[in-house]
């Protein structure tokens, strides 16, 4: 059945963010999906002069690990409402030592230590290699960075997340080591959405909530959930006003690289595509075959 529904942008609210204030919600939005049941339904809504789409990433009531977040349908049925940008909010651990708690960081660089999560639509008889050397829009980077400002949060721009798999934070050596490469953030929920972003062709970046120092820093040599659900439920209250600042600069211009990133990507000759994979996948690569 087609969904009634249509969004122009897609929020994804991470721990700590399940409704947004002063969004005045219109329907919500149960897509099945060809990879499953998103996380939660979709509320579709007006949030200032915008139609919004919005997704709490583990559930109304944090119900789903890191590990068990299906990604694919998160992403697809975004891109079924017709979703153009997502603003993906995540928290996160700091590696640096200036990235404080309650900070917020806009990173333009993941490095992945995930194990056998799905994050390609391309499977199953058909083939695509996307371009992630920049791997979030930088016209959405830039506008959180700006709405940080404007809602008066101190915020870093740029920067390197390593996406861990979780759902045990990390151990002093693996806290060491990803500071020996230079990275400045770690986290458990972006670089899938990203990657799967990029090949739904959807404009995507991440505004980062920092919550701890991880268990590298002297200060902080274990990291609980009490002190980090703490720093969470400050954090939210800041990502909203950030959220609101943020939707009032869109629409921006999709001249970026995210929005033709399969122009040259399929591989696979189109009458070798199966006729599934063509059904699936037709709200994104449906451009492309006809």
């Amino acid at each position: 059945m087609e969904n009634k529904h249509t969004a122009d942008i897609g929020i994804i609210g991470g721990s700590g963010l399940y409704d947004i204030e002063g969004f005045e919600a219109q329907g919500e939005a149960f897509i099945e999906t060809p990879f499953g049941k998103p996380s939660d339904a979709i509320m579709i809504g007006r949030y200032g002069a915008q139609n919004v789409a919005f997704l709490p990433r583990h559930g109304r009531g944090h119900r789903i690990s890191p590990s068990e977040l299906n990604f694919r349908a998160n992403i697809w049925a975004m891109k079924s409402l017709g979703v153009k940008w997502i603003l993906s909010v995540s928290a996160v651990g700091s590696l640096k030592e200036q990235y404080v708690p309650t900070h917020m960081v806009t990173p333009d660089q993941f490095i992945d230590r995930t194990f056998g999560r799905k994050g390609t639509f391309f499977t199953d008889g058909i083939v695509a290699h996307v371009g992630f050397a920049h791997p979030v829009c930088r016209h959405v980077r830039r506008i959180l960075g700006e709405a940080c400002r404007k809602a008066g949060a101190v915020v870093h721009e740029g920067g390197t997340y390593v996406c861990m798999e979780g759902p045990q934070f990390s151990t002093l050596a693996e806290s060491n080591l990803y500071r020996s490469w230079g990275a400045d953030l770690i986290g458990m929920t972006n670089l899938q959405e990203a990657k799967l972003a990029r090949e739904a062709e959807i404009c995507y970046a991440t505004l980062a909530m920092v919550t701890d120092y991880d268990c590298w820093h002297p200060g902080h040599d274990a990291v609980t959930v009490d002190q980090v659900v703490a720093v969470v439920q400050k954090n939210a209250s800041m990502a909203k006003a950030i959220l609101k600042a943020a939707v009032e600069q869109f629409p921006v211009p999709r001249d970026c690289e995210c929005e033709s990133a399969l122009k040259f990507a399929i591989m696979t000759a189109p009458h070798l595509i199966p006729e599934k994979a063509k059904k699936d996948l037709a709200p994104i690569i449906g451009r492309y075959l006809k």
